[in-house]
């Protein structure tokens, strides 16, 4: 099984040695780098690669750490730059046992540098570790980069600080996936499976219709929550969907108060619960600008 190198390409406009320094400077490496907790340069040997150790936090106390070496760089003289990097780690549970790479930057006629890499590495654990990194890991990897590499293109065009861009960033997706949950649960849990007769009542007190026909409606809206909730983790243009509840919430609100004027006495009712959400799609929406996407490099050589 021969998995393809990770690639990825972006263009920067910025000052090549302000680009250089922001990815071969080990405290400004860490602060865009989602690869990476920590980057510790070790004291140079004379005649000898620069050496650094790094390491990668990855949840309940856990961290993986390596060592490295900028086995070279190469100044080209079209103005482009190379460095070239071995990597590795000695823990037995990484999945990655050792690899080798390289950073190019390449002057471009609009002033903007084309930075990438292209990175390979071999894993642990034979062949389940293959698998898991050709299914996984290695999409991971690459999908890591290139949201590192947004994130460091708008830190050097924009000056907005990688900590701020990771916290809209997952702030963004909790928010998303916490809508995702609400409408899947709220279309599956009452209206499909249980066919709760509060439901059933408050559409006969919007439409005066008969049982059998209202749970066919129910169940109806009951799909239909359930594919936007769906919608909500697939569809990539987030602040779109917050728009939309905007003027979703307020409606679903106002139209279970008028079915039953009751429900406004109930603990959670329908008033204070569609507040908060709709107070929440605001907070998203404003979150939801100008967020790092991993779409915005290239992820494959010409």
């Amino acid at each position: 099984m021969k998995n393809k190198p990770i690639y990825v390409e972006i263009p920067i406009e910025a000052e090549i040695d302000k680009l250089w320094n922001a990815s071969q400077t080990p405290d400004q490496h860490e602060q865009w780098d989602l690869r990476f907790s920590s980057i510790t340069y070790l004291p140079k040997e004379e005649n000898q690669p620069q050496k650094f150790t790094y390491k990668t936090k990855i949840g309940f106390g856990l961290a993986v750490e390596g060592w490295g070496k900028s086995v070279g760089s190469f100044h080209a003289k079209d103005g482009s730059r190379t460095s070239s990097l071995h990597f590795g780690t000695d823990q037995s549970f990484s999945i990655i046992r050792e690899g080798r790479g390289y950073w190019k930057y390449i002057p471009e006629a609009d002033s903007s540098i084309t930075f990438l890499t292209q990175y390979d590495y071999k894993t642990n654990f034979g062949r389940v570790g293959k698998l898991f990194d050709c299914l996984i890991f290695r999409p991971m990897m690459g999908w890591a980069t290139a949201l590192s590499f947004d994130v460091l293109k708008r830190w050097l065009e924009n000056g907005d600080t990688p900590s701020s861009q990771y916290m809209k960033f997952f702030c963004n997706w909790v928010i998303a996936f916490l809508f995702s949950f609400i409408w899947v649960y709220h279309g599956l849990v009452p209206k499909l499976i249980a066919m709760h007769q509060v439901e059933l009542s408050m559409m006969q007190n919007v439409i005066p219709i008969s049982t059998n026909l209202a749970a066919s409606l129910t169940a109806v809206i009951g799909v239909i929550e359930v594919v936007f909730g769906l919608v909500w983790l697939v569809y990539s243009n987030k602040r779109k969907l917050f728009g939309l509840q905007l003027f979703v919430f307020p409606f679903l609100g106002i139209g279970a108060i008028i079915s039953d004027p009751a429900f406004l006495f109930h603990p959670f009712n329908p008033l204070t619960y569609n507040m908060v959400l709709f107070v929440l799609s605001i907070l998203g929406f404003m979150i939801s600008k100008d967020v790092p996407t991993a779409k915005s490099c290239k992820r494959k050589r010409d």
